[in-house]
């Protein structure tokens, strides 16, 4: 097994520098046989063979971080169109960024064609490589056969969660706790490549979790709070024992220095950028039905402070005459036409950067909630409380790694996991996050009427 593991990881390390390379070869072509020669015929550059090795050694670690960050090399992990999609993404990125550095060194607007150019190719060369790359990858190595460990809670939820990556997850038999940790002990050992721990009780997952380290037996564990806390907690070796400190703040004084300048810095040029497509907006908003253009709600941010949340309205005026909070479902009748397309592009988002210049929100942190909902889910949720040690954002890591219909209980552990292991470079990474999963539909989808009401059984103790 841990042969196997290695020949995977070396195979796909292999596959991607060969899927970076051939994207660097298309653009070393452009570069040495039109740019190069274009910016040389004007005296603006005169490189020897390292100023070469320069420019595209820039592009190469551009290519590198940018697919690295949105996830182009993982192949295998992700599903074959989000490797293409964040692929995608990436080149454009690396391309319009080369396009700005060929321009500065002519001191003039360069010639677009090439850079396209560049761009389609790289396109068309990406998706070949991602199909061959799905293809070989699939052949040489089969779903993973799991064996899942459960307790009370019902397994439908994590099933149908692996049974969207049947190309990488097998589930072939599930497990109650209640048979006995030695016949589960047993049962590990048979012709499985990982066990998955789903919520049973923590005595016996910790039971199970040694016994599988101790035989080298991957496992995959479904954290609860208290592991998720734990995991951003501070290693320290004050005596002769290793101690795990969970401090009773969130953000020290700098980061939370550091946060807000950021958060100033970027609303503003985000807003001076983004006017003309809030003045547009706003514009068609009120041609369509007369309402207000803006739609103000009360949520909830640092220790559940208050505040009036500003977004484009992209309901109807009388959406909750009735006063009752109602999350947006599928295909919500409530949603006017205007309010379909600016939700779909998170338009309707944008008025929240004047929130977040007022200090009321951050650009990434736990998205703000309804004080009622707030209420429905401590009800069931007390921990839900936790999320709100910190500001509320425009973005987050729930956004980013969930979806909009993530179970509420699963939320609340991404946020907890952002807030526990927060760091600048964090921040940034999950902005840039942001912008991928801004073309990606099932971000924005509304939610079940059955996931409304769904929540969490209590945790084992």
């Amino acid at each position: 097994m841990k042969q196997m593991e290695s020949k995977k990881r070396a195979v796909v390390l292999l596959l991607s520098l060969l899927g970076l390379c051939m994207q660097m070869a298309v653009y070393v072509y452009a570069w040495m046989e039109i740019y190069y020669p274009y910016l040389a015929q004007f005296g603006k550059v005169n490189f020897y063979s390292w100023g070469h090795r320069l420019t595209l050694g820039i592009y190469f670690v551009l290519l590198f971080f940018f697919e690295n960050t949105y996830g182009g090399l993982k192949i295998g992990y992700l599903k074959p169109f989000e490797v293409y999609f964040s692929q995608v993404f990436s080149l454009l990125a690396v391309n319009v960024i080369s396009y700005i550095q060929i321009s500065l060194l002519r001191n003039w607007i360069a010639p677009i064609g090439p850079i396209l150019g560049v761009l389609a190719v790289q396109l068309v060369v990406s998706g070949i490589w991602t199909y061959m790359c799905d293809i070989f990858y699939r052949k040489f190595f089969p779903p993973r056969r799991m064996l899942l460990i459960y307790g009370e809670r019902s397994i439908d939820d994590i099933l149908g969660k692996f049974a969207t990556r049947k190309d990488k997850y097998k589930v072939t038999r599930c497990m109650n706790i209640k048979e006995g940790v030695a016949a589960i002990e047993e049962e590990v050992q048979g012709d499985y490549d990982a066990i998955v721990l789903w919520d049973i009780p923590t005595l016996d997952r910790n039971k199970l979790l040694k016994f599988c380290y101790g035989k080298s037996i991957r496992v995959y564990m479904m954290p609860k709070i208290p592991d998720v806390l734990v995991q951003g907690s501070e290693k320290m070796h004050l005596f002769d024992t290793p101690i795990f400190l969970t401090r009773e703040y969130s953000l020290r004084v700098e980061q939370r220095a550091v946060k807000r300048l950021v958060d100033i810095v970027c609303a503003l040029l985000l807003t001076i950028i983004a006017s003309p497509v809030m003045l547009v907006t706003a514009i068609v908003i009120k041609l369509y039905d007369g309402g207000p253009v803006l739609y103000k709600q009360i949520r909830c941010t640092k220790d559940q402070k208050e505040f009036y949340i500003m977004k484009f309205r992209s309901m109807r005026v009388d959406a909750e005459k009735d006063g009752v909070a109602r999350l947006a479902a599928k295909n919500d009748s409530r949603i006017t036409p205007v309010g379909k397309f600016i939700r779909a592009v998170r338009i309707d988002e944008l008025p929240q950067l004047f929130n977040i210049l007022k200090g009321e929100m951050s650009f990434i942190g736990p998205r703000p909630e309804r004080p009622e909902i707030i209420a429905q889910y401590v009800e069931d949720m007390p921990e839900f409380v936790f999320r709100m040690k910190v500001k509320a954002g425009l973005a987050g890591y729930a956004q980013v790694y969930g979806k909009y219909n993530t179970t509420p209980y699963d939320k609340l552990k991404l946020d907890l996991a952002y807030i526990e292991n927060y760091t600048v470079w964090l921040d940034i990474k999950l902005m840039l996050l942001t912008l991928k999963i801004l073309f990606k539909p099932e971000s924005t989808e509304g939610i079940d009427s059955s996931q409304i009401t769904a929540m969490r059984q209590e945790e084992d103790k």
